[in-house]
């Protein structure tokens, strides 16, 4: 069992869950956490990890970073360096070819909201409030906030949500695009695990080439995206799961998919 200072990480029936662990300043990202996020994929890669759930403790998801971390005087290359870490970590799971869900169970804000937009999907508790709040610091979102937002809801939405900085609630988060489900608080993290535990039943390989073409294919023009998916299922053909996916179909059962 993998132990951490900031975080706390469990495994069960193919669920990796990361809660972010500071409860005492709203989950904020101090430089320990920055780097036990960063030893992360390692452990996310591993075969027996089919999905990825990120919480937070206590009644905040992350708070963003901790202000310490701008009372600093910095030269811009070496704080550029620095950002580098977290950045790299969200880009991780942005690629890594796995379902990554955010159960959002309080205010995301910030490095926060950030983390929560480099995941697949995010679920909101419905007392929870996002948005990004680096305005008030005379700051952006500037470790993939801006590209992710843009590309989620459209540049008018993520301009009022910059510009304003303010802090929206589930329903508006919901109906702006923001997040894909809101749940009461108390079911939040009951109604994620039983999401997750559903696509742990799914072919792991086609997920994460469905995962990695739909990013991709936002990239490029229709023709590369649609040789792209050819591609993906001329080698999903070959894998094994397909062909258990086809004879339990032949056989009126549920196909028991192990990835390969």
């Amino acid at each position: 069992m993998t132990t951490f200072e900031t975080l706390d990480y469990t495994v069960e029936k193919g669920i990796a869950r990361v809660t972010l662990s500071r409860p005492d300043v709203l989950n904020a990202i101090n430089e320990t956490m920055r780097r036990e996020l960063a030893a992360l994929p390692p452990l996310l890669e591993a075969p027996e990890v089919r999905v990825v759930v990120f919480t937070g403790a206590g009644r905040a998801f992350c708070a963003g970073g901790d202000v310490s971390l701008f009372e600093q005087e910095w030269r811009t290359p070496d704080f550029r360096a620095h950002s580098r870490t977290l950045t790299d970590t969200f880009d991780f799971l942005e690629r890594l070819e796995k379902p990554v869900i955010a159960a959002i169970n309080g205010v995301a804000t910030g490095a926060g909201l950030q983390l929560a937009l480099s995941c697949d999907l995010r679920f909101m508790a419905a007392s929870a409030r996002v948005g990004f709040r680096e305005n008030f610091l005379g700051l952006i979102p500037g470790v993939g906030g801006i590209t992710r937002l843009l590309r989620l809801v459209g540049p008018a939405v993520a301009k009022e949500l910059i510009f304003f900085a303010d802090l929206i609630g589930a329903e508006e988060a919901l109906a702006r695009g923001l997040v894909n489900r809101v749940y009461p608080d108390d079911h939040l993290l009951d109604e994620t695990l039983a999401f997750a535990e559903r696509l742990t039943r799914r072919a792991p390989q086609a997920l994460g080439l469905a995962k990695l073409l739909i990013n991709e294919a936002q990239n490029v023009d229709l023709h590369t995206g649609r040789t792209l998916e050819a591609l993906a299922q001329s080698i999903l053909l070959t894998t094994k799961d397909h062909k258990e996916g086809v004879r339990a179909f032949r056989e009126k059962r549920k196909p028991k998919f192990t990835g390969a």
